[in-house]
């Protein structure tokens, strides 16, 4: 008889093995730190064997995957100019160019213009975007569009022109869609955007939104006096151009705004629920959402663009002409955008939709427009101490990391204390920062409103759902939100 032979496993072997003895042992930690107790919540029990003919609840399967997904980036001084060959390079023959009055007059404008005639490329500018859209504004922008039926779009403006035209590009590129298929459930119906959009070339004027880098644009649902928006990576950006010198126009009011974004872009991303608590597991990859949780990449994103926004906002604020504090709140903001556009923000966000929505009628010193106005930066601050004093539980010493990037010194400081060193060291950083409101109130908000301004934030479940320490039960989350508008009355 011949002898039996031990075959001795390869290194692929012993790898693949490896892999499966962790997924289906251990559960998993934190990848960027290796400490189980680091993230948000506890460690992740073991996951539960399903017996035979035991019934599965797939809404209750949390997921276990992330996605990357982010537009193309190019960063420098100058680089506007190149927009021109971008489009060209794209082969694209007619062009939609979207911005708003105001840019419409501005260098940044006139390198555009110039680039793309220098290509001798067919293009139309639609320069009617409203500053903070609303569902109006965006269907206007959408009608003006689909006769002309470009074949790319190019949108230099802030947060409000490069949202419309991603609006735009959706909407004739689905032609025969209703307006609400594709917004956000439950107050639209949530329909997966299913093949490529035309190519969308982003040039932001302003630092904040980070909407260069993101799938997702957000309006104003005048009929629900609520905002809400669309939100699929198919949505985001071909290529976002960077250019240092179109921020120098900035108002100060609006630095400080969009600045104020990127603080909680990224402050939202690092405290979001880790990726595999989330609920449902996709049953497609497709169904996948662009908000997924916390995870390893956006981590090392938001975190950066926090230290960043701490410490150069008040420089760029103070010193239009401090190039490196522009500079650096420019990449800030783009590097936010990448963390919050892949993990999702939570609380400050959600809160914001109806502060904005529902304005009693505040209008933001330094904003050069008509009508009342919450600029989106302001709307998302002014809850942040309350908010993080109320996320803090969920993991403190991922709260207490935050605080030493605002320079506390968190050595001596109990975990237990992590929300209220985190909302002091947020609070003071608004106050140093200067015409902030210091709360809701200022806002022209009282008592009477907080039942309205909970029913606002209810729908924004997006988002919601991403939050620590949120209930899931209606009820309770009603009055955890209005606990939560009543702690942001004053601070």
């Amino acid at each position: 008889m011949t002898p039996a032979i031990r075959v001795i496993p390869g290194a692929a072997t012993r790898a693949v093995s490896l892999l499966r003895a962790v997924q289906f042992n251990h559960s998993p930690t934190c990848p960027c730190h290796s400490n189980p107790s680091h993230h948000h919540h506890q460690s992740q029990p073991h996951a539960a064997v399903r017996r035979y003919a035991t019934p599965q609840d797939d809404a209750q399967l949390k997921d276990y995957a992330f996605e990357m997904a982010a537009s193309s980036i190019r960063f420098g001084p100058g680089s506007t100019r190149e927009v021109g060959m971008d489009v060209k390079n794209l082969g694209a023959k007619r062009v939609c160019v979207v911005t708003d009055e105001t840019v419409d007059k501005l260098t940044a404008m006139d390198q555009v213009r110039e680039a793309l005639t220098a290509e001798g490329i067919n293009f139309k500018i639609f320069n009617k975007t409203r500053v903070e859209p609303k569902d109006s504004s965006i269907r206007e922008a959408i009608d003006w569009a689909k006769p002309f039926a470009p074949d790319a779009f190019l949108a230099v403006g802030g947060g409000s022109v490069i949202d419309t035209a991603k609006l735009m590009n959706l909407y004739t590129s689905y032609p025969d869609a209703d307006f609400l298929d594709f917004v956000n459930a439950p107050l639209g119906k949530g329909r997966p955007i299913d093949k490529p959009l035309k190519p969308l070339i982003a040039v932001p004027t302003t630092a904040g939104t980070g909407s260069e880098t993101t799938g997702t644009a957000i309006f104003d649902l005048v009929s629900k006096r609520a905002k809400t928006g669309v939100a699929h990576r198919n949505l985001k950006p071909t290529l976002g151009i960077c250019d240092p010198l179109n921020t120098r126009t900035m108002p100060a009011a609006v630095k400080a705004s969009s600045g104020l974004d990127v603080l909680c872009h990224s402050l939202e991303s690092w405290t979001a629920i880790p990726y595999y608590e989330r609920t449902p597991r996709p049953t497609n990859p497709i169904l996948r959402p662009a908000y997924q949780g916390a995870n390893p990449i956006s981590d090392i994103f938001s975190i950066k663009a926090l230290k960043d926004c701490v410490k150069y906002l008040p420089r760029a604020v103070r010193d239009p002409d401090d190039m490196e504090a522009q500079s650096r709140m420019l990449l800030a903001a783009t590097l936010a955008g990448v963390g919050f556009g892949n993990a999702g923000v939570h609380l400050c966000h959600g809160m914001s939709y109806p502060i904005s929505g529902q304005n009693p009628g505040y209008k933001h010193a330094g904003y050069q427009v008509s009508a009342p106005i919450i600029p989106h930066g302001v709307s998302v601050a002014v809850t942040a101490p309350a908010v993080f004093r109320f996320t803090a539980a969920s993991n403190p010493d991922r709260h207490l990391e935050a605080a030493e990037c605002f320079g506390v010194d968190v050595s001596n400081v109990k975990r237990e204390s992590a929300g209220e060193v985190l909302a002091e060291a947020i609070r003071k950083f608004l106050a140093d920062l200067g015409d902030q409101p210091a709360g809701i109130k200022e806002l022209g908000f009282g008592s009477e409103h907080l039942d309205d301004l909970v029913e606002g934030t209810i729908p924004q479940q997006r988002v919601l759902n991403l939050a620590p320490n949120l209930a899931r039960e209606l009820q309770t989350e009603r009055e955890q939100l209005r606990g939560l508008f009543e702690a942001s009355m004053a601070y």
